[in-house]
């Protein structure tokens, strides 16, 4: 527990790295927090919340920097609201979000997150429900069976599969018939808890055929999934990476890959409001430098993507907050317009 004096110091030291990015010395510390402190008592709490693990000492500089603690305890207990932060720039936003094209607005939601706040901005795509719409099991051959899936938007998925005994077009077509009468219209998700009660009475190549479509449907729909990246370049401008190859590397393969960003995102769209991974706090993306602030958005009151801003630890956390909160908003306004 920190008393005010220590609170109002860090808070002092962690807004004036943000602005300026130098380490901060008990001469700047007492001139920028208004207390009339001697610079004595000013390097003693200094010196206690470095023991805390809030702030730190570079090699080179008598001053001191935040840790991503440090920078937690500040977000967490020490932000303001400022709804007058981003001035008209959320006008300027709105107008670029055309809610007749959703993919365009996904991507200009990403390159708006990025302008905005000069980091990268990310966003998932909609993730589109995975609707068991009609089946067909054609034999190829013995024991080989291909699973034909329509979804109800009209795109077809179909795979080989290989079953325990051979079965003629007959048994294929009954099968189905059966399935396309009991479980079209379900979501996949549906149909896989239905299996789980009912598989006993299905008799058992029905079944095995039925938890093959439902395969086909679930891989279909992960390969759907995408994120939308926008200005990784922009990172090359940031004093926090660019004196560091090896952290640009890092990053820059993250982007490459996209399928930890996508684990992460993924986490995100299940909390509600504005989330914040601060340094090495997400195991999915556990880089020391690097922050991510995202929020889940939504078509209709159903959350079906998220997005964000990724970019140094030392970020202005009060404006990407409304930043990334205002983006969500609009996004889901635009996509739930009909």
């Amino acid at each position: 527990m920190l008393d005010e004096r220590s609170k109002s110091l860090l808070k002092t030291l962690v807004e004036r790295y943000i602005a300026d990015g130098q380490p901060v010395g008990s001469r700047t510390l007492s001139k920028a927090s208004g207390l009339e402190l001697s610079p004595a008592t000013i390097r003693n709490v200094m010196a206690d919340l470095e023991e805390l693990g809030l702030i730190a000492s570079p090699h080179t500089s008598a001053g001191r920097i935040p840790t991503p603690r440090g920078y937690r305890l500040f977000v967490d207990t020490m932000l303001t609201a400022n709804p007058g932060l981003l001035g008209a720039e959320p006008i300027a936003l709105d107008a670029h979000l055309q809610p007749d094209q959703p993919q365009r607005v996904i991507t200009s939601a990403a390159q708006l997150l990025s302008n905005l706040s000069s980091f990268v901005g990310v966003v998932t795509a909609p993730r589109k429900p995975s609707v068991f719409h009609h089946i067909e099991f054609l034999r190829l051959g013995e024991r080989r069976v291909l699973v034909i899936m329509v979804s109800p938007d009209g795109d077809v998925q179909n795979r080989v599969i290989f079953t325990a005994q051979d079965h003629n077009q007959g048994e294929l077509a009954e099968a189905s018939n059966r399935l396309n009468a009991q479980y079209a219209g379900l979501s996949l998700e549906a149909v896989r808890e239905k299996l789980k009660t009912e598989v006993d009475a299905l008799r058992g190549e029905i079944a095995l055929l039925m938890n093959a479509a439902v395969q086909v449907g679930t891989e279909a729909s992960a390969q759907e999934e995408q994120v939308i990246i926008s200005g990784e370049r922009n990172l090359l401008t940031v004093q926090d990476f660019s004196q560091d190859m090896n952290s640009l590397r890092r990053l820059f393969d993250l982007f490459e890959q996209k399928t930890q960003l996508m684990r992460l995102l993924d986490g995100s769209s299940r909390a509600e409001g504005v989330r914040i991974f601060i340094g090495g706090e997400s195991q999915v993306v556990p880089y020391e430098e690097l922050s991510i602030v995202s929020a889940p958005y939504e078509v209709d009151g159903q959350v079906v993507g998220t997005l964000g801003v990724i970019g140094p630890t030392r970020m202005a956390y009060d404006r990407m907050i409304q930043i990334v909160d205002i983006t969500s908003r609009m996004v889901s306004n635009a996509l739930s317009q009909k």
